[in-house]
């Protein structure tokens, strides 16, 4: 299975509503990376690469790192030797963990078309078939929000996480109390709280403790990523679970949360991560110190999200459902022919060779500024 030609495309994909979060807002569009790696004998793998300036990087920067520095290690290579080829990546680039996870996704999506299995068995089989389904509440207008929470309900769906630490508490406390009063109570309704960095580690726990009386779930990154001793105080000191995302983007960080005890959960992302087999390495090291994980996104389309749903459904631990909202409530037009599955509160696994899933080139070339 050699390589024979890598196209590379930069699109740009609008949004239907505002999203904010704690360390920055999106507002009209959202840009991504579409990968295509091509063999001789005419098969095709398609992987996806987003990144967030204020998170991670730019979608400019993945573009060129892929185009200019991880083209040519992929260029006449077996595509079957995924590890020696990741590998090989890491020695062309530092860093840049968005644009291998695009590369090996793609890889994988070559091998299990090849093989004729979906990428599930690639990683070990399958452990469950669905996964519990979370949206955001990210909106800054919370009644449209909350009038879309109220139709969700209505067709199956019980898991919320509220963006929070964009605004002031008492805002806050404000879109919490609501949300409580029209959408139900813990049993009914599971909230979860998301910072994204949001808070100061000087007030941090006063915040999070008033924040309790909502029965959160858990409450995600409430502090910048390097604050592990406010993180691991507050782990301490709150009866609510804390969950580590920003703080735990490779294996080394994982493993850092447990040493500093900084955290009772953690968030797994595959542009975090750099791919799928760091995701499971990440995993791993959170299992070994029996804690569970949660499947997070950046602002990834239904590419990158149907292969990560793959990798949940091979990994028991990542027990606390996902947030792969993306392609049916936020972009005008995702890139599939077939949306991935999301209703009556799961995200259904494709079942389709690789990782599952039918390109809508119209759609691409539409919202393609840049290819290579």
């Amino acid at each position: 299975m050699r390589i024979d030609a890598v196209d590379v495309r930069l699109l740009e994909s609008p949004i239907k509503m505002k999203r904010s979060q704690g360390v920055g807002s999106v507002q009209a569009s959202i840009k991504r990376v579409l990968l295509t790696v091509k063999t001789a004998d005419g098969l095709e793998g398609v992987g996806e690469g987003q990144a967030w300036e204020v998170f991670s990087g730019t979608n400019e920067n993945l573009y060129h790192a892929i185009a200019s520095y991880l083209r040519p290690v992929l260029l006449g290579r077996d595509a079957r030797h995924i590890p020696q080829i990741m590998a090989d990546c890491d020695r062309a680039l530092v860093a840049n963990p968005e644009a291998k996870a695009c590369v090996e996704m793609a890889l994988f999506d070559l091998c299990g078309k090849a093989a004729g299995l979906p990428l599930v068995q690639l990683l070990g089989g399958s452990f469950r078939d669905k996964i519990p389904f979370s949206f955001s509440i990210a909106n800054p207008d919370i009644q449209a929000d909350l009038d879309l929470a109220k139709a969700m309900i209505a067709d199956g769906h019980r898991i919320f996480k509220v963006k929070t630490g964009f605004s002031s508490h008492a805002a806050d406390m404000r879109r919490m109390t609501l949300l409580r009063e029209h959408l139900g109570d813990a049993e009914a309704v599971d909230l979860r709280v998301d910072y994204n960095q949001g808070l100061s580690p000087y007030n941090a726990l006063a915040q999070c403790r008033a924040m309790e009386v909502f029965q959160p779930t858990f409450i995600e990154q409430p502090v910048p990523r390097d604050a592990l001793d406010a993180m691991a105080h507050l782990t301490a000191a709150l009866d609510t679970p804390i969950m580590a995302d920003e703080s735990v983007f490779s294996p080394a960080e994982a493993l850092t949360i447990v040493q500093r005890k900084a955290a009772d959960i953690i968030s797994i992302k595959l542009m975090k991560a750099g791919g799928l087999r760091r995701a499971a390495e990440v995993n791993a090291i959170a299992q070994a110190a029996f804690l569970p994980c949660y499947a997070g996104t950046l602002w990834e389309g239904g590419v990158a999200l149907a292969a990560a749903t793959h990798f949940v459904a091979a990994t028991a631990n990542v027990s606390l459902g996902c947030e792969f909202y993306m392609p049916r409530f936020v972009f005008e037009n995702d890139i599939l022919v077939t949306p991935v599955v999301a209703e009556k509160g799961f995200v259904q696994v494709p079942t389709a060779p690789g990782i599952g899933v039918e390109i809508d080139w119209d759609v691409v070339n539409k919202q393609c500024v840049a290819a290579c």
